[in-house]
């Protein structure tokens, strides 16, 4: 019996520590579940917060440039070097692209980065603005007439703009927009040189003319998709004013459009950003075209187009963006959007028909 009882007490000293050692590996794996999820957590809102900064759009800057007037060599006076302030403000525009909260954000792989989507969308808007620009620079204002030769920086700067915007891998999309910039300013700085008389920027109404036909065509674009959050009923207008046109594949006489409910957002943010770079390439516009703009009496018309877009970039107080039904209970910001771009796009179509035959 007694033997029995010391092999118990044996037992049971055996099997104590094992108790213990259990009980510690529990409260370790609670320990380190509570760990897990704490850090997850903090990631969570650290991302979160950093996401909220980063799409923060930039505000909107001056144009005037104090670098844009030289003193004449007559007299103390200072003259305006025609074209610098608009060629100083597409730098501008491009490099806050690039350098604005987060940097360039639309080819990132990597959170939060690659759950952002309204801030992409906008730096898509802004990029088409100053590949538009950029292009009618290399094709028109930097040129007197079809037979001149091409100037050799807005040469290589036009095709670098039009580099993938979403692409990642080296070299990637934003190092070619930095090369494109420094085109830009060579070009910029040479305009300056009296030893380069060869580098001109003509201001001229055909010049401005053609470039406003392409930003009209954008917001009219832009408009049409901003409508189109709410489903409509159009009529196919594509052949109409011309009885013998033909196009290459029959359509109906009427479409049903509507902007898919995923993409509301992302193309409310593009139309945002695309009226941000507008606004200042048009008043860089205003600043270096002024005679033009004077003779064809044209300068309030484009004053009154900037205004319009101007109240496009008023604070979205709402945390999402509402897609009502129009005159629903709910607001709807793309139409509101599409009403400011569609009396901006109505302004620019009667500047150009001044700019035409003022």
């Amino acid at each position: 019996m007694w033997k029995f009882g010391k092999k118990d007490s044996q037992a049971d000293t055996i099997e104590e520590p094992k108790i213990e050692l259990n009980a510690a590996q529990a409260i370790d794996e609670n320990s380190l579940g509570k760990r897990i999820v704490f850090v997850c957590l903090f990631l969570f809102f650290a991302f979160y917060l950093l996401g909220v900064y980063w799409s923060v759009e930039p505000d909107l800057f001056d144009v005037k440039d104090s670098n844009a007037y030289r003193v004449s060599n007559a007299s103390s006076d200072k003259k305006l070097i025609v074209g610098y302030t608009l060629l100083a403000t597409t730098e501008k525009v491009a490099t806050t692209l690039l350098e604005k909260n987060g940097g360039y954000l639309s080819n990132d792989i990597l959170p939060p980065s690659v759950f952002l989507d309204n801030m992409p969308s906008w730096e898509f808007g802004v990029l088409v603005q100053v590949r538009d620009i950029v292009s009618s620079l290399r094709n028109d204002m930097s040129r007197s007439q079809s037979q001149s030769l091409e100037n050799v920086d807005l040469k290589q700067s036009e095709p670098l703009f039009n580099n993938d915007h979403a692409k990642w891998i080296l070299p990637s999309a934003e190092s070619k927009y930095k090369q494109a910039v420094e085109k830009l300013a060579n070009f910029r700085q040479d305009l300056s040189r009296s030893d380069k008389p060869n580098v001109q920027f003509f201001a001229r109404a055909d010049n401005l003319n053609t470039w406003l036909e392409t930003v009209n065509k954008r917001l009219g674009g832009l408009s049409q998709r901003l409508s189109a959050s709410v489903a409509q009923e159009r009529e196919n207008t594509d052949l109409a004013g011309d009885s013998v046109a033909t196009q290459s594949t029959q359509t109906h006489s009427s479409l049903r459009v509507k902007t898919p409910w995923l993409q509301i957002d992302n193309t409310f943010y593009e139309a945002r950003g695309s009226c941000w770079a507008l606004i200042h390439l048009l008043k860089a516009a205003q600043v270096d075209f002024e005679q033009v703009l004077k003779k064809k009496n044209a300068s309030a018309s484009l004053a009154q187009v900037i205004r319009e877009l101007e109240a496009s970039q008023a604070n979205v107080w709402s945390p999402v963006i509402l897609n009502g039904s129009g005159f629903g209970l709910l607001a709807n910001h793309s139409l509101v959007m599409a009403n400011y771009i569609s009396r901006a796009n109505a302004g620019l179509i009667d500047l150009r028909e001044l700019l035409t035959k003022g």
